[in-house]
């Protein structure tokens, strides 16, 4: 059972909590929750263990675990610990798209309408995900017709606003001119709190509201407003008859849908509410671990409802609708009950119209597993093969499954800036990227920029691994399987020098790949190691190599972006640090600034017209 030594008899409690596997360098490599610690974690000291389940523990040299008061508490514990750590052996999730979402921007004075992607920001309201941008963009324009709210950016609305006249979208009637008092900030908080009513599903007082209004006009024989309120009303039609009907004007639910194989899983889940599809959402699970169909409805819930907040524009299901029972029931439902605050049930559909909305979402998830199979499985047999290739060529002890890659970038010893890159089996880790800003070289001084930062890296792993494993953050706990330098020999010389001086020398292998010959260096041969042109570990090599130089170069021309940002703007009277920071980001940049007329500047209300002038003067000459 190689270096994990079992726990002595009694030691472990009998009581709900999370336990982790930890390997030699004190990575976290799995973790799991239990009913019953004591219990659950004799089983791994058996001798009939799954084959995964004996890799996991063949690789741990010890186990942990933390005591909790009941199994919910184990469940959110084990999930946050996964979130936090990766083990190599739990499972993994990646969304399959980023999916776009409807953003009503309740942050900002004047709310905005905008389609948008990626991360959401606190306080504004999201509708979606949609499957498609097209989609909800096409949907936003019919709305705008009948809630004309902006759909500007912000330094649009503000140029809008100085100029003293509307854009185009006022004048075709799919924006109210806020910009410029076309409407009261009472009547505008109005249209946005009826456009996130419609968004919610209740769209029936809309409809009746433009019914009556067209009647009205038609009565007073205002024959023009009636024809444009009876084309609103067509686009409101239109846009609800976007969103799919499949249940009961009262039924919140959502459905899962999964199509798997021995190593992956696809999800798909449609969100219903007030008995209309209004989202859908995929991801992948890589099974890392032996799962069954209970398990793996288990792992989905809880990827899709872990980081589900109280303000998701969707709110909290009642139904969950999932293929197979998860693993414990009544745990799950017990969890999502608490996290609703009412019930909510977990149900699998056996007939009628929810059995067939269900199929419905198991068809979409097998097609996005068989374009995720088509589009993978080229991918990760050339990343096998270029890990084996590597580990032949550069004669490591190991198949190197972490590659860290470091490149150095300055102007004239100016803004000298040093890059980290991550592979992790053979795919770019970005979170773990780090870049550095060099400290003690003076002048144009690769070698001894290289030394800088590569003492620096490691001497915070082994700041990392001195600590106790729940104390550390992540930033360099885990060591490199092949420290990669962008250079010749000199470079490999600087990485060899720092490991001895750290005593790494005989736990990470160091190598150089130079742009020339795109030859690679190793410790201890006098000739380079010529990996053949066409192999795919050359490939990952010259992949990382330019990745990391990518990325210092970007962070070198950020450093003298700034450096030249505050030479434009220094100096110039009434203008302190708050107030240029505040310029620039709301002008979108020096560039900006320097284009904005005197007119322009002066119309922004926190900026003094003195201090406007001073500004217009210094970047204009006029002195």
């Amino acid at each position: 059972m190689g270096a994990l030594k079992r726990p002595a008899p009694g030691s472990i409690p009998d009581a709900p909590g999370s336990y982790q596997f930890l390997d030699a360098d004190g990575r976290v490599i799995y973790v799991g929750k239990a009913k019953s610690l004591r219990s659950r974690l004799n089983n791994y000291f058996g001798s009939h263990l799954p084959l995964r389940t004996r890799q996991m523990v063949d690789a741990a040299a010890s186990v942990e675990w933390i005591q909790v008061a009941n199994e919910v508490e184990a469940l959110m514990l084990e999930f946050s610990l996964i979130q936090r750590h990766k083990p190599r052996f739990n499972v993994r999730y990646t969304d399959d798209k980023s999916y776009p979402f409807l953003c009503v921007t309740m942050v900002d004075e004047w709310p905005r309408a905008m389609v948008m992607r990626g991360r959401r920001r606190k306080g504004n309201r999201y509708f979606g995900p949609y499957g498609h941008a097209y989609a909800i963009r096409d949907t936003l324009d019919l709305l705008l017709r009948t809630f004309p709210i902006r759909t500007c950016t912000d330094g649009k609305f503000r140029r809008y606003a100085g100029l003293g006249k509307p854009c185009l979208l006022y004048h075709i009637e799919k924006c109210s001119g806020p910009c410029v008092g076309e409407v009261t900030a009472d009547d505008y908080a109005e249209m946005v709190a009826e456009l996130l009513r419609f968004l919610e599903g209740d769209s029936d007082p809309v409809l009746d509201r433009l019914e009556e209004e067209m009647s009205a006009a038609a009565g007073e024989l205002d024959y023009e407003r009636a024809a444009r309120l009876r084309d609103r009303l067509a686009a409101v039609r239109k846009a609800v008859a976007t969103q799919q009907m499949v249940g009961a004007r009262n039924e919140d639910f959502d459905v899962i849908g999964l199509a798997d194989d021995a190593l992956e899983a696809a999800v798909q889940v449609f969100f219903v509410r007030r008995g209309r599809v209004m989202g859908r959402r995929g991801f992948m699970i890589d099974k890392a671990e032996d799962l069954g169909r209970a398990e793996l409805v288990s792992r989905a819930l809880e990827r899709l409802y872990f980081d589900y907040s109280d303000d998701n524009p969707l709110g909290w299901p009642k139904l969950v609708l999932v293929p197979a029972e998860p693993a414990d029931t009544g745990l799950y439902r017990a969890w999502l009950s608490e996290s609703r605050g009412s019930r909510v049930q977990i149900r699998v559909p056996q007939r009628g119209s929810k059995r067939a909305l269900q199929a419905t979402v198991t068809r979409n998830a097998e097609e996005s597993f068989a374009r995720h199979r088509l589009k993978r499985s080229t991918d990760h047999n050339s990343r096998a093969r270029a890990l084996n290739e590597l580990q032949q060529e550069l004669g490591l002890a190991a198949s190197p499954l972490r590659i860290e890659c470091y490149d150095m970038s300055h102007l004239s010893g100016q803004d000298y800036v040093g890059s980290m890159v991550v592979l992790e089996d053979g795919l770019p880790k970005k979170a773990d990227y780090r870049r550095f800003k060099v400290r003690s070289v003076p002048g144009n001084d690769d070698f001894a920029a290289m030394h800088e930062v590569l003492t620096r890296r490691l001497t915070g792993y082994l700041e990392q691994r001195s600590r106790p494993v729940a104390d550390r953050d992540g930033r360099f706990s885990y060591p490199p399987q092949l420290l990669l330098v962008d250079g010749g020999k000199g470079q490999l010389g600087v990485a060899v020098r720092v490991l001895q001086e750290l005593g790494l020398d005989d736990e990470i292998p160091a190598a150089a790949l130079a742009k020339q010959f795109e030859e690679v260096f190793v410790p201890g041969r006098a000739e380079p190691v010529r990996i053949p042109r066409q192999s795919e570990a050359l490939y990952m090599l010259q992949r990382v190599r330019d990745e990391s130089h990518r990325f210092a170069v970007e962070y070198h021309r950020t450093l003298r972006g700034r450096r030249m940002t505050r030479s434009a703007l220094d100096g110039i009277a009434g203008l302190g640090p708050v107030r240029k920071a505040r310029l620039t980001k709301e002008l979108g940049g020096v560039r900006a600034v320097q284009r904005a007329d005197l007119h322009e500047l002066k119309a922004l209300p926190w900026l003094p017209d003195a201090v406007a002038e001073n500004v217009h003067a210094a970047l204009h000459g006029k002195r």
